[in-house]
């Protein structure tokens, strides 16, 4: 899968490096993701998601199954 969290859909987005003398090239801001397992208690199973540091505040928040059955609910398969 491509650098896309998988709870907020947070991808890489562009914008420039500015050098001193202010000439801009293009350059890629990509999202903080971690590969993390978490324990599926309501289900007896581990699932593995690829999260950025936001969708994993949002998990903190929410609750894991919350957030899973959303996932769900959207048409994601693999979750």
């Amino acid at each position: 899968m491509a650098r896309v969290c998988q709870v907020t859909g947070k991808k890489p987005i562009t914008g420039h490096h500015v050098s001193f003398s202010n000439i801009k090239t293009k350059r890629r801001f990509l999202p903080n993701l971690q590969t993390k397992r978490f324990f599926l208690a309501e289900e007896d199973r581990w699932i593995t998601l690829k999260v950025s540091a936001d969708g994993l505040r949002t998990i903190n928040k929410r609750g894991l199954y919350a957030v899973v059955k959303e996932l769900r609910a959207e048409g994601n398969k693999d979750i």
